[in-house]
């Protein structure tokens, strides 16, 4: 079957409707479909064998984006997220890139930082060259851990030292190992393996090893996503493409040049990256945490994304991040809808997952700058959080619809406005 991410007329559907219609274009069974028609998908006793002291689950809404097409291959996109205008604004970004080709990725192996802090010296760049003459025996060990890792052609390639000669606490030595981690985050790999070789690194050194964790700053696993935009493309009803390309390039650098700006900007970009991971069960914070880490990685905090003019004045837009996700382990196995959420994207490893979810990033921050480089970013997020605004009103059925619809057009959404339009449209 060839698929298709079109999904037109998705906004005027019933959410069994849609589901149904997703459904038939990815070619996902009857119990697929049965998880999403039944409340509590994910049981409790499963949920209280993944966290602590649970009483219960907290449900999210879980969308689809559409339109997108990445490396020529129709995808829709999962999406848990609370926001309106997120998945509406990712599909409709989605939809003006297919005309010039969608989204091209890549990415780099994935390789994990596990961090040895080494401490109680008074000779660190000599303690280095220690570790690092007994980098073979240190990557042997470190191997020894996991051979099923080893067998997948993963593991631990490679050692890097780096020394602080003076910190409040005296000199200190770290020690990274470098794994390849395939198709997992990583992290009870990297831990595992730092853990194990440490009495070793102790043993050499004849000092003190106290920490030994993973990094979440991945930045030797990188994701990259680009695409590029024509004038007519972007030309709306009451502004040129020329004007709406000068506008997202103004708005780029002033995230370029303003830390303050650049914490909004990435946000957005973030809109759209943590709804894909968290439908994929994977661990969002440290999606995050390495993301914003990367951004400031010059010394200044700084866009994610950049956006250029090229020869032909097209509008090309790129980002490259740290994507430490992955397909097994944790709650990407154990969660029925975090595997539901892969089958529907039919991804083939954790790189090409990562991939999507910087393309997905891109998007979202093209959908924000062109809207506050030309109508404002209000007029969009306002008319589709006006049917919580009806939601908040007491409307109920097909009156959310309705009304969030009138004080769209009136242009006017408030929950005052919501109570008046229910007592006269009742």
């Amino acid at each position: 079957m060839t698929r298709d991410s079109r999904l037109p007329s998705m906004r005027s559907m019933t959410p069994l409707e849609r589901l149904r219609h997703i459904s038939e274009a990815a070619g996902l069974s009857a119990e697929d479909q049965q998880l999403l028609t039944q409340p509590g998908a994910l049981p409790l006793d499963v949920a209280d064998g993944m966290i602590e002291n649970v009483v219960g689950t907290f449900e999210l809404p879980l969308g689809v984006a559409s339109n997108f097409l990445i490396n020529g291959k129709n995808l829709l996109v999962p999406m848990v997220v609370e926001e309106p205008s997120v998945v509406a604004a990712a599909s409709f970004m989605a939809k003006l890139a297919r005309d010039s080709g969608g989204f091209f990725t890549s990415s780099t192996l994935p390789l994990m930082r596990a961090q040895i802090q080494i401490v109680g010296m008074s000779d660190p760049h000599g303690a280095r060259q220690v570790v690092l003459e007994h980098k073979a025996e240190i990557i042997a060990r470190a191997n020894a851990k996991d051979t099923v890792l080893i067998g997948m052609g993963g593991g631990c390639k490679d050692v890097e030292v780096h020394v602080f000669d003076s910190t409040p606490r005296g000199p200190m030595v770290v020690a990274h190992l470098i794994v390849d981690v395939r198709d997992a985050m990583g992290a009870n790999t990297v831990n595992s393996m730092a853990e194990a070789v440490s009495p070793y690194i102790e043993q050499i050194t004849g000092a003190t090893v106290r920490l030994r964790i993973l990094s979440n700053l991945a930045d030797l696993r990188l994701a990259r996503a680009r695409v590029t935009l024509s004038p007519e493309i972007l030309t709306t009803a009451e502004y040129t493409g020329h004007e709406v390309i000068e506008g997202v390039l103004d708005a780029y650098t002033f995230a370029q040049i303003d830390p303050y700006r650049a914490a909004t900007h990435n946000k957005g970009i973030m809109n759209g990256i943590d709804p894909v991971i968290v439908a994929t069960g994977n661990d969002w914070r440290a999606v995050e945490a390495g993301a914003h880490a990367w951004a400031a990685r010059s010394g200044r905090y700084t866009s994610l994304t950049r956006w250029e003019k090229n020869q032909q004045g097209h509008l090309v837009g790129s980002i490259e991040l740290p994507m430490p996700v992955g397909l097994v382990g944790g709650a990407t196995k154990t969660h029925p809808l975090a595997r539901w959420a892969l089958r529907l994207m039919q991804v083939q490893s954790a790189q090409e997952l990562g991939e999507i979810a910087a393309a997905v990033g891109l998007a979202q921050n093209l959908a924000a700058l062109r809207a506050l480089s030309t109508e404002g970013i209000q007029r969009g997020h306002m008319a589709l959080h006006a049917r919580n605004i009806a939601l908040l009103a007491g409307a109920t059925g097909g009156a959310i619809q309705r009304i969030a619809a009138l004080m769209a057009q009136e242009k006017n959404v408030s929950v005052d406005r919501a109570k008046a339009l229910l007592a006269t449209n009742a």
